[in-house]
Formats: C-alpha cells, sequence, structure tokens
C-alpha cells in the first residue's frame, strides 16, 4: 500500500488538489522533509504550471507548512488583494529580491514580478504592475555572465503558453522586447539544464522548438510575431507555421 508521503508527491505530480487534500488526511505532514526536501519545494519545483498550484499550496499552508521567503507566498497562490495589503505594509516590497529553484527559466536574484511571470500567476502580475513593479528589473547574473533577464523572458515560452497574457501584459506596460543577453540558462540542475548564448526575449521564445522545451510552433511563433511587433518590427508572413515537412502524414 502506497504510504502517504508517496501520495503526497503523486499528487504534486499535475496539481492534483484532491490528492494532496487526501494525502495529508491520511497522515502526510505538510512541515516534514520528504527525501529530503520539504513538501513545499517538492511541488514548487514540478514541470507543471497551473491554476491548481495556487490551491494545493494553500492546502499545504493550512497545514502549517512555511516559505523561507514570506513575501513570495502570496505572489505563488495570485492572491492580488494579498499583495496589495503587503505593499500597504511595506512599499518597499517591489524592490524585494528572492531566489527559488526553478525547472525552467532561472529564479535567482529575481523580483517578485519574476516569480509571478515564471508561474503564469496573472492576478499577481496584474497587482505588481498596477503598484508600480519595474517592467525590466533583471534578474541576478551569475559568474560566468548569465542571466540578468527581465520577467519578459519568463513569459515568452512557457509551460503550455501559461504565461503569455502576462507577455502581453508587460509589453503594454513598456517591458523592453529588444534586450539583449550574453547568456540565460534553462532548468538548470535538471536533466533537461540547457545554456543559451546571445539572448532576446525574440530568440529566447524560438528556444521554444527544441525538443527539450516541448512547446508548441504556433503558440511560439504568435508570441514571437508579438514581440517583434511590439519592437516596432515588421515581419514576413508565416506561411508554414506548424511546419507542414515535421507533420505526420494523412493515412491513405
Amino acid at each position: 500500500m502506497t504510504n502517504p508521503d508517496q501520495k503526497l508527491l503523486d499528487a504534486f505530480d499535475g496539481h492534483d488538489v484532491d490528492g494532496v487534500r487526501l494525502a495529508l488526511e491520511a497522515g502526510a505532514d505538510a512541515c516534514v522533509s520528504i527525501q529530503g526536501k520539504l513538501p513545499i519545494d517538492w511541488l514548487l519545483q514540478q514541470y507543471l504550471r497551473s491554476d491548481r498550484l495556487p490551491h494545493c499550496l494553500r492546502l499545504l499552508f493550512e497545514r502549517g507548512a512555511t516559505m523561507l521567503d514570506p513575501h513570495v507566498a502570496s505572489v505563488l497562490v495570485d492572491d492580488g488583494d494579498a499583495i496589495r495589503v503587503a505593499f500597504r505594509a511595506n512599499s518597499s516590497l517591489l524592490d524585494h529580491r528572492t531566489t527559488l529553484v526553478s525547472s525552467f527559466t532561472s529564479l535567482v536574484d529575481v523580483s517578485l514580478l519574476h516569480v509571478a511571470a515564471e508561474y503564469g500567476n496573472l492576478q499577481a502580475a496584474r497587482t505588481l504592475i498596477e503598484l508600480g513593479a519595474d517592467v525590466d528589473a533583471t534578474a541576478g547574473i551569475d559568474q560566468n555572465g548569465l542571466n540578468g533577464h527581465t520577467p519578459l523572458f519568463h513569459t515568452v515560452n512557457s509551460n503550455g503558453n501559461r504565461s503569455a497574457p502576462i507577455m502581453h501584459l508587460l509589453l503594454d506596460a513598456g517591458a523592453n522586447a529588444a534586450i539583449r543577453l550574453k547568456g540565460i540558462q534553462w532548468g538548470k540542475g535538471y536533466p533537461w539544464e540547457t545554456t543559451f548564448f546571445d539572448v532576446t526575449p525574440v530568440s529566447y521564445a524560438q528556444m521554444g522548438l527544441l525538443p527539450q522545451m516541448h512547446r508548441t510552433e504556433k503558440e511560439i511563433y504568435s508570441n514571437i510575431t508579438c514581440l517583434i511587433e511590439a519592437s516596432g518590427e515588421k515581419i514576413p508572413r508565416l506561411n508554414n507555421i506548424p511546419n507542414r515537412y515535421l507533420q505526420p502524414k494523412a493515412s491513405a
């Protein structure tokens, strides 16, 4: 029989809200490490991004789970009202920097807007922007000069294109669609870890076509079109999206 801890980990895979609730009711402890990692870290480091994540997080918080950086919690549960309350209590919140392990684009020394963009939490992103968050805030740069990306980079090739609405929100707020980086790390520490060099939001969007990213051609090129138009440039008509050569041939 599967023990409660394993049931909890299984429920995290897919953000199964009912499964998380049942595992906790069966005895899984939201505050005790499983295989050397706290449950909340297992959950946040999942490959998936979805609207169900905030509900799973709330269940852990209700059972006493906490975060090393409490300022991030309201962003991760996509609670705009809680963000406004925190901002009224501490207006420096918009300048706050944090670090999380990310299965995709790096979240090392980033703003709360980076976190909202990475997880596709639209209400949190909208609230932070309305409060005056810097849409071009840069992430930390590592010892090799990599990263330094803005929140926009988290949105251009997201899992399931979940963060595309935030991409539009950032661009409407004046985010720079032409910024260029020396390089950026994706999936650091995971089997799909990849380093990209000489990166712009457009080129980073195109990286979504690589097999390890599992993105969709139509969505990627839609994002690319949006980014190029935001830069004030024209693009040719894209006649072969998705690439017909790569599509399975119809059976006779």
